[in-house]
C-alpha cells in the first residue's frame, strides 16, 4: 500500500465525492476511481459505498472510517519523520509533541518551553488534550514525545520525571448551590447530589473508596473526559462536578465555585516517554529544561526513573 494511495483515499474521504477528490488532487475521475478499487482489492474489503446517480455522495464502511484513521495516523508520523532527519545537526529546532490531561502541571511545561523561546526560537510546541487512554494511544504509536499521566507509571515500558506538584480533587458546583456554603465536602454530601464524574478508567476505584459507595449506586447525571465541558453542565444547573482544582478559572465574579474533598485526595504526575526513545535535538533540550526546573524546584518530589 503506498502513501500516496493513502492520500488520494483521505481526499475521497474529505470530499464524500470521487470527483471532487479527482480535482483537488489534479487526477482524472477514472483514474482517482480506479486507485481506490485498487486498494479495496489488495485489501479485500469493501471501503467506500458509492452513491447511486441521483445522490453521487460516498459514505465509508467500517473498514473504511479504521482505514482513514489508520492512514491519518500513518501520514502524520511519516510527516513527523521527515521533518526530524532533514534539520541540519548544527541546528536546533522542529516540534515537539505533548499530549496530556486537564491539568495545572502543564505550567511547568510552559515555562520551560519559555525559557528555551530565548535560545531556540525554533522549536514549536503542540499540546493535544485528552483522557488517559488517548495519551498513552497516542505515545505507544509516536506521534508525541511526552506524555502527562496520573498516578503510577508502568516503568518497564516508560521513563519518567515525577512533576514537583499534585493535583487535588474538589467539586465544582454554582455559588448559589446548597454545599457552596461548606468550606470542604465529606462523602456524605454527596451521596444524594446529581454527579457528573470522569469517565476514566483510572479514577473509578479511587473515587468510589473516598465516597464510600460503589459509583453505581450514586446519582451519576453524566460523565465527561474535559473539565471545561463539566463546567458548563454544572453551570447550567445539571449537577457537582467531581474533577481537580485550577482547572477552570473561578474568580468572584464567576457563577461557579470548588471546594476541596475532605479526606482530601491528592494524585501525582509524571511526564513520561518511551523506553529506548530516540529523541530529537529539540526533545532533548526540552527534557534536560524540564530536569533544570525540577532539580531546583524546593518542593521536588521525585526524579527521573532512566
Amino acid at each position: 500500500m503506498e502513501l500516496r494511495v493513502l492520500q488520494y483515499f483521505l481526499a475521497v474521504a474529505r470530499e464524500q465525492s470521487i470527483l471532487r477528490a479527482a480535482e483537488s488532487l489534479h487526477l482524472s475521475q477514472p483514474t482517482l476511481s480506479t486507485q481506490i478499487k485498487n486498494m479495496e482489492e489488495e485489501l479485500g474489503k469493501q471501503l467506500l459505498i458509492r452513491g447511486t446517480k441521483g445522490s453521487r455522495k460516498i459514505t465509508l464502511t467500517e473498514e473504511g472510517m479504521l482505514l482513514k484513521k489508520r492512514a491519518e495516523e500513518i501520514l502524520e508520523l511519516v510527516r513527523k519523520t521527515e521533518s526530524e532527519i532533514t534539520l541540519s545537526d548544527s541546528i536546533i529546532m522542529g516540534d515537539i509533541y505533548i499530549g496530556t490531561g486537564e491539568t495545572d502541571a502543564i505550567r511547568l511545561l510552559a515555562k520551560a518551553a519559555k525559557e528555551l523561546q530565548n535560545t531556540y526560537p525554533g522549536i514549536h510546541y503542540h499540546i493535544s488534550s485528552g483522557n488517559a487512554e488517548f495519551v498513552v494511544e497516542q505515545l505507544d504509536k509516536g506521534l508525541i514525545d511526552f506524555g502527562i499521566v496520573f498516578g503510577q507509571v508502568d516503568q518497564t515500558r516508560y521513563n519518567s520525571l515525577k512533576m514537583p506538584t499534585k493535583d487535588i480533587w474538589g467539586v465544582l458546583m454554582r455559588r448559589d448551590s446548597a454545599l457552596a456554603q461548606k468550606e470542604t465536602i465529606a462523602p456524605e454530601d454527596l451521596w444524594d447530589k446529581p454527579l457528573i464524574i470522569s469517565h476514566q478508567r483510572n479514577q473509578g476505584k479511587e473515587l468510589s473508596a473516598w465516597m464510600k459507595r460503589d459509583i453505581s449506586k450514586l446519582n451519576v447525571v453524566a460523565t465527561y473526559n474535559l473539565l471545561f465541558n463539566a463546567s458548563l453542565l454544572v453551570d447550567e444547573g445539571l449537577g457537582y462536578a467531581i474533577g481537580f482544582d485550577k482547572i477552570i478559572n473561578i474568580t468572584e465574579n464567576s457563577s461557579l465555585c470548588f471546594r476541596p474533598l475532605q479526606p482530601n485526595i491528592e494524585i501525582e504526575m509524571s511526564l513520561v516517554w518511551k523506553k529506548y526513545q530516540i529523541f530529537t535535538k529539540a526533545a532533548e533540550q526540552f527534557i534536560k529544561k524540564i530536569e533544570e526546573m525540577q532539580a531546583a524546584s524546593p518542593t521536588d518530589r521525585g526524579s527521573a526513573a532512566l
